[in-house]
């Protein structure tokens, strides 16, 4: 008897070429089930639909297509046992060498802006996962593929030794678990994004899956003996994985983490409707950051801020790229260009520094919401550090108040402070990093790396600090210094002590009540 295999796809990527050889190759029956009977059918071939298999016609509207017995039995048999081939010939059940199933679109459905919960409801596909799961139950049996590109291995097999492998049947099976894994996955998390404050509390999930799709082997990692991969979340790339590379060599595992670290940052400005801003990075850290009239002063300022450590950095931009912002990348070496577009003349002009990787990602914006972090034994989540900067609640807890000049440059300073690695200390004016202090065991610490950097430019500046200060020292080190106002998150016991000091030193102090730790 010819075997039997039942094609029921969404991406038809192949089909038509794969079910070809089937037939004509190694004889299989067809049978298959709504546009994919049709394809078939179509381009000629023999093929069978499931609803004249089964004697049952497709119902509700396409719901119930192949949820039954003759479909499952066939499936699910295993054919080493008496009483399961006694059923199938009782009940005239043909048993089921392959299954080649993919599920319905849901994450492209979801992808639209416009699309309704009960667009997206519909697109939960029901009878393709049961198929996927029980074909992958029973791979002892039958052979289960679930993407287009399994497709030729599996032919191979056939013309090689007639039959697929245990070893190809069970990995075949792993990936329609981890298919069909990943779609439910995509379904709660879109679920839960729908969910409204009116929504009834339940029990807190205990579970948490983190799923990806290999997207290429890294050379290597943080370090040359460090074996890495790059994968990204979802059926369809989207993020970095979906940006626009114009030039330049292939992304390093390192080059990833700070352009990550660049979106994040570049994203506190790109709603500012009269100022162009721009960032380097070094090592996930700011090391010049500044808004400006056009985007080549933005640059300028963020470049002069820290000429030194520019060198070799990730550079973000708020705006697509112009022909004058473009001579002046290309005048140092940098690593890195991130910007929402490029302007053809920009092109142009970078294609001299051809090295330099230039990536285009027109929604800048667009990323997770929480953070993951691996441990021993286990892994952290948290949710993003992605609120807006709100200064109605913040305090001015000293007795000379901020100008709306100071208060600008306040806003300024906050928003960049709680992108640099604790304890962070960041020193601004004029829109413009003057002096970053980051990573150091000590706050105060911090504050004096940041002061020395910016110098005698402090004078009239103001200083951002991600987390309180637990004595007045540092304080009276950025008076001396020259600052004019301070910003920080306040809490500590000892916050009575650091107004004391900044009245007493004619300094402006706010409290936002928030810290921003980065570790």
């Amino acid at each position: 008897m010819a075997r039997l295999a039942l094609l029921s796809v969404s991406d038809k990527t192949g089909l038509i070429e794969f079910a070809r050889s089937l037939v004509t190759e190694f004889d299989f029956d067809l049978i298959s089930s709504g546009g994919t009977a049709k394809t078939l059918k179509d381009a000629g071939l023999p093929v069978t639909k499931v609803s004249d298999y089964t004697g049952f016609p497709e119902i509700l509207g396409g719901r119930v297509k192949t949820l039954h017995p003759r479909i499952h039995g066939g499936i699910l048999a295993q054919r080493n046992l008496p009483q399961d081939l006694t059923d199938l010939e009782a009940h005239q059940i043909r048993p089921i060498d392959l299954v080649v199933v993919n599920l319905y679109p849901f994450e492209q459905t979801i992808a639209r802006p416009d699309v309704t919960l009960a667009e997206a409801v519909e697109q939960i596909d029901i009878g393709g996962p049961a198929m996927l799961r029980a074909s992958a139950k029973n791979h002892a049996h039958l052979t289960v593929l679930c993407r287009p590109h399994q497709y030729e291995p599996y032919l191979q097999a056939l013309r090689e030794a007639g039959t697929p492998s245990t070893a190809f049947r069970l990995e075949a099976a792993r990936q329609a678990f981890e298919h069909t894994a990943g779609y439910d996955r995509a379904i709660t998390t879109y679920l839960a994004k729908q969910q409204s404050s009116e929504t009834p509390p339940l029990t807190q999930s205990d579970s948490f899956t983190l799923e990806g799709h290999l997207l290429q082997a890294l050379r290597y990692g943080e370090n040359p003996h460090q074996a890495a991969n790059w994968y990204h979340t979802g059926n369809r790339p989207t993020g970095w994985a979906a940006a626009t590379k114009l030039q330049g060599k292939e992304l390093s595992y390192n080059n990833l983490v700070d352009l990550e670290a660049a979106r994040l940052l570049i994203c506190e400005f790109i709603q500012e409707p009269d100022r162009a801003a721009a960032a380097i990075l070094k090592h996930t850290n700011p090391c010049g950051v500044a808004l400006g009239a056009s985007l080549a002063e933005a640059y300028h300022k963020a470049f002069q801020a820290d000429s030194t450590s520019a060198f070799g950095g990730i550079v973000a931009l708020s705006r697509p790229i112009d022909g004058e912002t473009a001579k002046a990348l290309t005048e140092t070496f940098l690593e890195c260009v991130v910007a929402p577009g490029c302007d053809p003349e920009a092109e142009q002009i970078l294609a001299a520094k051809s090295k330099v990787r230039v990536l285009i990602l027109p929604n800048l914006e667009a990323g997770p919401r929480q953070t993951v972090a691996s441990i021993a034994g286990g892994f952290l989540t948290q949710d993003a550090d992605d609120q807006p900067v709100n200064p109605s609640g913040w305090q001015v807890v000293t007795q000379l108040q901020p100008t709306p000049e100071q208060l600008a440059e306040l806003q300024f300073a906050w928003k960049v402070v709680r992108h640099v690695k604790s304890n962070a200390i960041v020193v601004t004016r004029d829109q413009a990093t003057l002096g970053v202090g980051a990573g150091q065991m000590n706050r105060v610490g911090s504050v004096q790396l940041a002061l020395q950097q910016a110098g005698e430019a402090a004078q009239g500046g103001v200083l951002a600090s991600d987390g309180f200060f637990p004595f007045d020292d540092s304080v009276r080190t950025a008076a001396a210094a020259g600052i004019g106002a301070i910003v920080q998150p306040g809490g500590s016991l000892r916050d009575q002590d650091s107004i004391k000091a900044a009245n007493e030193l004619g300094l402006v102090m706010v409290l936002t009540g928030i810290r921003h730790f980065l570790h």
